[in-house]
């Protein structure tokens, strides 16, 4: 017989989106929830990730919007004194954890389901016994896979790799038992940039490192982007005055370098992509001691002693060890409404920060009652890539943001969670700093949105 589950809500992914969906959801109405993973427990890929990888924003600026991640405190030791503290991979798992345990299970209206697949028709299947399970007819589902990251733990290598050629994931570094003469790091992101500065920090020498990056990255400086609004919007307030009289793209991101906003780690090169992780000063310092890099393009063939490029090939060491970061990531499938007919599909709200719009929807949900309404109330914003990418994601959070924002319960309550970025005091408690940094938006904004317009 098959086991009917009495849900409200289907949430499909216990990951990020997912977690916080379900907590503002309850937190605002009597909605009963049931969460499906294919994983053994909630957090999505923080449960697969490589050991040393740690949040690259503050920790107060993920999880969900009941519970602070953290202890809201800056760091006072280490080389980002000063800066909100990140957490690393094991916090977030046992955050996580917490949650799902001390405030959802607790509640009784919400019910996980772990080790299982969500089927096409409305079917959950255990992976580990076969059970099925049906939803209750009137179930509504929420999607939350819709941008899960692909990570180079879950991923094979994207090049082809000859017998004999050591080719790891990113994670197994903190396993390696013999030292390799060469690393051979494959990409260019956040993860990449990782993988060095771990390499770095545990004596490598930088002559022994080989980076190849297909691309360069632009990155933000963690400095700006702190849980402080006079900080956080005081950037934005730069970013629309630079927006408002670029004449390109490239101007415009030079502009932000200038500002002391956007950081690129080989300043004779010009970027070209921008997913714009934060990166501090120290790690902008240790990364640009790496001499060999190599821009051929994407790894075609990795071979003992040699890698073959879209462009060219270069020699390497018989014995190096060549580290996969070349996962996608991000993905960028279409922006879609997030409540359409058959689901809801959890997107950013935003410009970024994925678990504010997840917790911004689930919010929206438990307080309207038309889709129409709520697809105005919380468009979706993509995630970037390019340049031109970049520039619209700032354009369509920011017209996101003035719609929410519009609302007077929604305002109140996104400014008083601390996964939004943009959280303001009340009007008695905000410094005579904030007071200037809001000035200067009223009046920026606009002028910035006309020339994001104008050259994305």
């Amino acid at each position: 017989m098959t086991h009917v589950v009495q849900a409200d809500y289907l949430v499909v992914g216990a990951g990020a989106a997912g977690m916080a969906f379900t907590d503002a959801l309850i937190d605002h109405s009597n909605a009963r929830v049931a969460i499906v993973d294919r994983r053994h427990g909630v957090g999505g890929h923080w449960l697969d990730a490589y050991p040393f990888v740690r949040l690259h924003q503050a920790s107060a600026f993920y999880g969900v919007a009941s519970t602070l991640l953290g202890r809201g405190q800056l760091q006072h030791r280490g080389p980002e004194v000063g800066l909100h503290e990140r957490a690393d991979a094991a916090e977030i798992c046992s955050y996580y954890s917490h949650i799902l345990t001390d405030r959802m299970l607790e509640s009784d209206r919400v019910e996980f389901l772990p080790n299982c697949e969500y089927l096409p028709n409305a079917q959950i299947r255990s992976r580990v016994s076969g059970q099925l399970l049906e939803m209750s007819p009137d179930c509504r589902v929420v999607d939350a896979r819709y941008l899960s990251p692909d990570i180079p733990a879950k991923t094979p290598a994207p090049f082809e790799v000859a017998a004999g050629t050591r080719v790891i994931p990113v994670g197994d570094l903190a396993q390696i038992d013999v030292a390799p003469s060469q690393y051979v790091i494959v990409g260019s992101g956040k993860t990449a940039s990782d993988a060095c500065i771990w390499l770095l920090n545990h004596g490598v020498d930088t002559g022994n490192i080989c980076w190849a990056r297909p691309r360069e990255p632009w990155m933000l400086n963690r400095a700006v982007v702190q849980p402080n609004p006079t900080v956080f919007l005081g950037m934005v307030a730069d970013i629309m005055e630079a927006a408002a009289t670029a004449d390109s793209l490239d101007e415009l991101f030079l502009r932000m370098e200038d500002a002391g906003i956007m950081l690129r780690i080989d300043r004779s090169v010009t970027p070209t992509m921008a997913k714009t992780p934060t990166l501090a000063i120290w790690e902008l310092e240790l990364l640009r001691t790496i001499e060999h890099v190599v821009r051929l393009g994407h790894v075609r063939l990795a071979e003992p002693g040699r890698i073959t490029f879209d462009q060219g090939s270069v020699s390497t060491a018989k014995d190096a060890i060549v580290v996969h970061c070349a996962a996608s990531g991000l993905k960028y499938p279409p922006t879609i409404p997030i409540w359409g007919r058959t689901a809801i599909t959890l997107q950013p709200i935003r410009a970024g920060f994925p678990c504010f719009g997840a917790a911004l929807a689930g919010y929206v949900e438990a307080t309207r009652n038309d889709d129409a309404e709520k697809n105005r109330l919380g468009p979706p914003t993509p995630y970037p890539n390019s340049l031109a990418e970049w520039a619209t994601m700032n354009i369509l959070g920011t017209r996101a943001a003035m719609a929410f924002g519009s609302e007077p319960d929604i305002k109140a309550w996104a400014d008083g969670v601390a996964i939004n970025p943009a959280a303001l005091p009340p009007e008695q408690d905000r410094s005579v700093a904030l007071q200037d940094v809001l000035g200067r938006l009223k009046i920026q904004v606009p002028r910035g949105l006309e020339g994001l317009a104008k050259i994305s």
